[in-house]
């Protein structure tokens, strides 16, 4: 995480492998960042993990020898959440405001499978369709507009905050070209990604820039005075496309 977006996120079997696939993802952001993981620390990721500058490493606990490789790194805290918290438990959340704040609801909001309403001539495969998933978990928390493209369990370029849903699906693409260039590769890593959007697409367009940077399936909340252009274009470019119904918008 870097100034509360996440800078890559990855599942894996095991945990050194989803850091690999996560920092992979933006190296570039993830100096001096936060490490979050949800499971314990074990000592071949912590010392991973010590090779880039790091802020904070978070996580439900930590084996020694993971304690002692972040422990001969200066300046960095470890914290020990021990339980990690019911993510479809009902809450506030606050933010702050001239004169006051504003509180609301938490949102808790998940998709399953079943959620999903197919809306292209084409449908997307079973792996496809996890990383559709796992996508749209990631841009939850990615700050509006949110835009997340992943393949294979891990974001490999991610556009966030930006006045504009276009902006957002050109620089998380504009990003996996660098992220190709520091892993030594050709091309980008959003080249067979499914792409994610946290709201509706307006128009054509910010779907366009995603097909453009690769990405062959999308997952967004649908809703939008345009839909059956957005649809159109899916389909003209032969891409999967899922609608769930739900829209997040963290700000």
């Amino acid at each position: 995480m870097k100034h509360a977006n996440p800078c890559g996120v990855a599942s894996a079997a095991a945990l050194a492998e989803a850091w690999d696939a996560a920092l992979r993802c933006d190296p570039v952001s993830a100096f001096g960042g936060i490490v979050a993981v949800n499971r314990i620390l074990d000592e071949a990721t912590a010392a991973k993990i010590a090779t880039i500058f790091t802020e904070v490493v978070i996580a439900p606990d930590a084996t020694a020898g993971a304690r002692a490789a972040l422990a001969r790194k200066k300046n960095v805290r470890v914290l020990l959440t021990g339980g990690l918290p019911d993510p479809t438990a009902p809450g506030i959340t606050f933010r702050s405001v001239a004169g006051g704040f504003l509180a609301q609801s938490r949102d808790r909001g998940q998709i399953s499978r079943d959620m999903l309403k197919l809306v292209t001539k084409r449908a997307p495969t079973e792996a496809e369709l996890e990383d559709l998933l796992f996508a749209f978990r990631v841009c939850k928390h990615v700050k509006s507009n949110a835009i997340v493209y992943a393949r294979d369990g891990a974001t490999v370029g991610i556009g966030a905050g930006q006045p504009n849903r276009v902006d957002s699906a050109r620089i998380g693409a504009w990003k996996s070209e660098e992220a190709a260039r520091a892993a030594g590769l050709t091309g980008r890593l959003t080249a067979g990604s499914v792409v994610a959007s946290d709201a509706f697409f307006p128009f054509a367009d910010g779907l366009e820039a995603a097909v453009a940077a690769g990405a062959t399936a999308v997952i967004q909340p649908g809703g939008s005075m345009r839909d059956a252009e957005v649809i159109a274009a899916a389909d003209a470019a032969g891409i999967a496309m899922v609608l769930t119904g739900m829209r997040h918008f963290r700000h």
